[in-house]
């Protein structure tokens, strides 16, 4: 697996406070009578006419399985989180649900079983560590060996895609990296996923993706099955800003 990419941590806030509704005790009310103010006489209503409703829209969740920590690093113009949530901090296994912010909160999508690094996870990622970095990402390029299947990202198409060898269980790599979504982490936005530029040192890895499982652990990615790795790249839209949300269940959900 390409490692390649430091950790940088996005975030503004997201959250919101529902609308609260609240009234004044009579206070008001009370002072009127004293100072001997008459009393508005009340308004006419119509018979068989409904009062007015007064409704308080509740403010967006956040996403299932986050925490308010986590979900207030989410950017505000975020409309999609594709959140992996992995099994323990050293555990290699993984769940995928994408997200979708509406009106009245975060959808939820179908759950992808994934694998994440050999090692788990890291909140300092470093190169060869063999862990996946905890945090929040944009989501800017895709890319691949093989022909653009509807991506909304920019697609990169090359044949440095090419990945041979086998994994950490013996399994084959070949198609690995068939089709991949960089994860904005140590990289420069807005070029390949192939692109060595490491904005903060080689020291701190990099070329971490989203990409085709091959049947067990990564070096530092988050690998979903074909069919899905296809239905993610023709979701993820640029106009609705999407980020990964990675790392294991507790600490998403501080």
């Amino acid at each position: 697996m390409i490692q390649r990419r430091t950790a940088v941590g996005l975030g503004l806030g997201l959250l919101g406070s529902p609308l609260l509704l609240t009234g004044c005790g009579g206070g008001a009310e009370a002072t009127e009578r004293r100072a001997g103010v008459p009393r508005p006489a009340p308004t006419a209503t119509a018979p068989g006419a409904r009062p007015p409703e007064i409704r308080a829209e509740a403010a967006p969740r956040g996403p299932s399985g986050l925490g308010p920590r986590t979900t207030a690093a989410l950017p505000d113009r975020c409309r999609q989180a594709v959140v992996v949530t992995g099994r323990g901090r050293n555990s290699p296994r993984c769940t995928v649900v994408v997200h979708e912010r509406t009106a009245t909160g975060w959808q939820a999508g179908p759950a992808w079983p994934a694998h994440n690094a050999l090692r788990g996870w890291s909140a300092h990622h470093m190169a060869g560590d063999l862990r996946s970095p905890l945090g929040v990402y944009t989501l800017s390029d895709a890319g691949g060996l093989l022909p653009d299947p509807g991506s909304r990202l920019p697609y990169h198409r090359s044949t440095g895609f090419t990945t041979r060898g086998t994994g950490f269980r013996g399994e084959p790599l070949a198609g690995a990296f068939d089709y991949v979504v960089a994860i904005d982490y140590n990289r420069a936005r807005g070029t390949s996923p192939l692109d060595w530029t490491r904005p903060l040192g080689p020291g701190r890895g990099g070329g971490v993706w989203l990409h085709v499982d091959h049947g067990g652990p990564t070096h530092g990615c988050v690998s979903v099955a074909r069919p899905h790795m296809r239905e993610l790249l023709r979701t993820l839209d640029p106009h609705r800003h999407p980020v990964v949300v990675m790392g294991y269940a507790d600490w998403l959900a501080r």
